[in-house]
């Protein structure tokens, strides 16, 4: 689905873009429908937020750069449910880390994506070598005690 809208900001940096609800409902996928967004010919993936009760989708630093666009701007958005799955790679001295501990890997298994993501984000994250360590320690206590975050 096609259509033109402009990137709307509130705050210093958060940014986002109107979807129509008629493209939402059209996904037949529910409020939160997972989306692949292509703005400027930059494709990423996100989800669907009724924010205000409209329909939302975010534009992080990162795509903004990607699509060479800034909030204010008007754009030409395609849009298209993503029924792909969504894996996050963990990597090897967490993964290793998971293993030596089922509850924590039972936990991490049964988490969502976005919870997954963060996790790895905050391994993969640090800046040396010991932060790694100890984040990596902190993720696994978390998880063998059955929390998320």
């Amino acid at each position: 689905m096609r259509f033109r809208t402009t990137i709307e900001q509130s705050g210093k940096t958060t940014t986002g873009i109107h979807i129509p609800e008629e493209v939402v409902e059209s996904f037949g996928a529910g409020k939160r429908a997972a989306v692949r967004v292509t703005i400027n010919g930059f494709t990423y993936r996100s989800t669907v937020a009724v924010m205000g009760g409209v329909y939302m989708v975010g534009v992080s630093a990162e795509n903004r750069a990607g699509a060479n666009v800034a909030g204010g701007d008007e754009v030409d958005v395609e849009i298209e449910l993503d029924s792909a799955p969504r894996e996050v790679t963990v990597p090897a001295d967490f993964a290793a880390a998971l293993d030596a501990e089922p509850d924590a890997r039972r936990t991490f298994d049964s988490l969502s994506y976005s919870n997954k993501s963060w996790h790895v984000l905050q391994v993969t994250g640090a800046k040396t070598d010991e932060t790694r360590q100890r984040r990596v320690a902190k993720s696994v206590d978390m998880l063998s005690a059955g929390r998320a975050r």
